[in-house]
């Protein structure tokens, strides 16, 4: 590792980038509240007609380049190819300038054919003609993340994504408030939309100024650079697609699988003798209510997953295994730390949480929650793994073994959902059954590939002991405050005790290690603090 440059440890990166984040979760959240308010349902309709849309071209110039540049920068300068790791840099990012170029000019010159032929909604040409630039920064803006880590230095990706984030809202807002206000509501949305080529831009510019101003480390690093046998364009793109492609189709094959499975569900509903508008408003509950609160870990579960990828690319480069194997059981515990108490504190409060932020839905949707709750664990597992796999240079297995856990899906959902008396459930119970299919099949790959040894009392047992506690004392807590206070104020009492009680159980029993602290940032201080209050020996 040369000096000059500062690496982050794993643990570090994961939560710097966890709680840039949870910041940009939070300012997403006070977005489209207000920007629902200014621009109103028709402004709002244009709006979702056409994000989607540039999601999905978003997917296909991006890929999978960022994440494949990050293990190769990683490796790379594992082995001191300084020089070689900053190639793969122009390459990649000459590679997704074109690829945002092409993309853009379809959005930009074609928006009124797609918008009117395509979408059958010709309002929302202005929002898609405003939001097309995005598709020419953001894939820029991506490939520096990317670089950055490769180097593991995720303080940059992280302040990059809170700009982003801030001007995507601040602008977006002030936008589609000025033009709702002064050419209505098709203006309105381009407003609102054009906050996130904006917010691209904001960010990719930061991270060149970044990547400049670190030049003379770079000409440095360069001249230190080992003498090896330089990569030929040709064959580092190959390696760059070789994991870029089979992420590119993870990525699209659960919004595939979602659609057709929601197509399923709704039919097998109205087969089991509900009606259209009953089937799709349990399918709105289920996946727009109950499952978005499950997804709420998965920034956390995000920045795990990509701090994993540069650190076991770089032990797997050097042939460390032993390295290997500790940021893998790392990676796999911290996971764990973090997803059991969600799953358990969602569980323990399904009715209560869905009652205090939809005061309006049935109590069927505290059964729903109650369901998907434990998603929360393998999904935070399949992010984890991802990142192990990625980094060991194994990019199908992910893939596979999606395709193997939505196939359990798809058939489970279809079986289920037409009994009347399981009905929707029997979705939550198919995804259930998806993300954890695709977790075993990749923890077993992994475990024998790495002929990896997990110690059953350090995650099983004491994790098991802390999260089925804190349950106990959840349930217990709501139930005697909730009459004195009522639903909400005992709900949020009872999450606040159940995280006391879970930190307090875990240290207690020694479910967290010394030098697991230690390896946090203020790692010291916090254990100093810890031992002063007889939580650590």
């Amino acid at each position: 590792m040369n000096n000059n440059t500062k690496k982050e440890s794993f643990l570090k990166g994961a939560l710097i980038l966890g709680m840039a984040g949870i910041i940009v979760k939070i300012m997403g959240a006070f977005f489209r509240i207000p920007l629902a308010n200014l621009i109103g349902a028709e402004g709002m309709g244009y709006y979702q007609v056409v994000y989607p849309v540039y999601t999905l071209f978003l997917t296909l110039a991006t890929a999978g380049f960022p994440t494949a540049l990050a293990k190769l920068v990683s490796e790379q300068r594992a082995i001191g190819d300084f020089s070689g790791a900053n190639k793969t840099f122009r390459i990649s990012y000459t590679v997704l300038f074109i690829t945002g170029l092409i993309s853009f000019s379809i959005f930009f010159f074609g928006a009124d054919f797609i918008s009117t032929n395509l979408l059958k909604n010709s309002g929302a040409y202005a929002a898609m003609v405003a939001i097309s630039p995005a598709l020419l920064f953001v894939p820029l803006m991506s490939s520096y993340r990317g670089y950055f880590q490769g180097r593991r230095e995720m303080s940059k990706i992280a302040v990059s994504q809170v700009i982003e984030q801030f001007f995507r809202v601040t602008l977006g807002l002030f936008l589609g408030y000025m033009l709702m206000k002064n050419y209505g509501p098709k203006m309105g949305a381009a407003g609102g939309v054009l906050g996130a080529a904006i917010g691209g831009f904001a960010s990719a510019v930061f991270l060149l100024y970044i990547y400049i101003r670190n030049g003379k480390v770079r000409k440095m690093e360069i001249g230190q650079s080992k003498h090896l046998k330089a990569e030929s364009t040709k064959t580092i793109l190959k390696r760059l697609l070789y994991v870029a492609v089979p992420i590119t189709i993870g990525a699209c094959v659960m919004p595939l699988v979602n659609m057709v499975d929601s197509v399923i569900v709704v039919r097998r509903l109205v087969a089991a003798g509900f009606t259209t508008a009953e089937a799709n408003a349990l399918l709105g509950q289920l996946s727009g209510m109950a499952m978005s609160i499950v997804n709420l870990p998965v920034v956390i579960d995000q920045a795990i997953g990509m701090s994993l990828v540069p650190a076991i690319s770089e032990a797997y480069a050097l042939k460390q295994m032993k390295v290997v194997r500790k940021e893998a059981r790392t990676g796999i515990k911290t996971i764990l730390l973090v997803v059991l108490p969600c799953a358990f504190g969602l569980a323990a409060l399904a009715g209560p949480i869905m009652k205090l932020l939809y005061p309006h839905e049935p109590a069927a949707v505290g059964t729903m929650l109650f369901t998907v709750a434990p998603c929360a664990i393998f999904l935070g597992l399949v992010y984890a793994q991802n990142g192990i796999l990625q980094g060991m240079g194994k990019p199908m297995v992910p893939v596979i073994a999606l395709a193997i856990g939505m196939l359990f899906k798809v058939v489970i959902s279809y079986t289920l959902t037409g009994i009347p008396s399981i009905n929707i459930i029997g979705s939550g119970v198919g995804t259930l059954s998806a993300y954890a299919v695709a977790a075993l099949i990749e923890f077993i790959y992994i475990k024998r590939q790495l002929n990896l040894k997990l110690s059953a009392k350090e995650f099983i047992i004491k994790p098991l002991i802390t999260v089925t506690t804190m349950y106990i004392v959840v349930k217990l807590s709501y139930g005697f405050v909730v009459g004195a206070v009522g639903n909400s104020l005992a709900t949020l009492i009872s999450i606040m005790i159940g995280g006391a009680v879970y930190v307090l159980v875990l240290l207690g029993i020694g479910g967290i290690r010394n030098d697991e602290i230690l390896t946090l940032p203020k790692g010291e201080k916090i254990y100093s603090i810890l031992k002063k209050l007889k939580l650590m020996k």
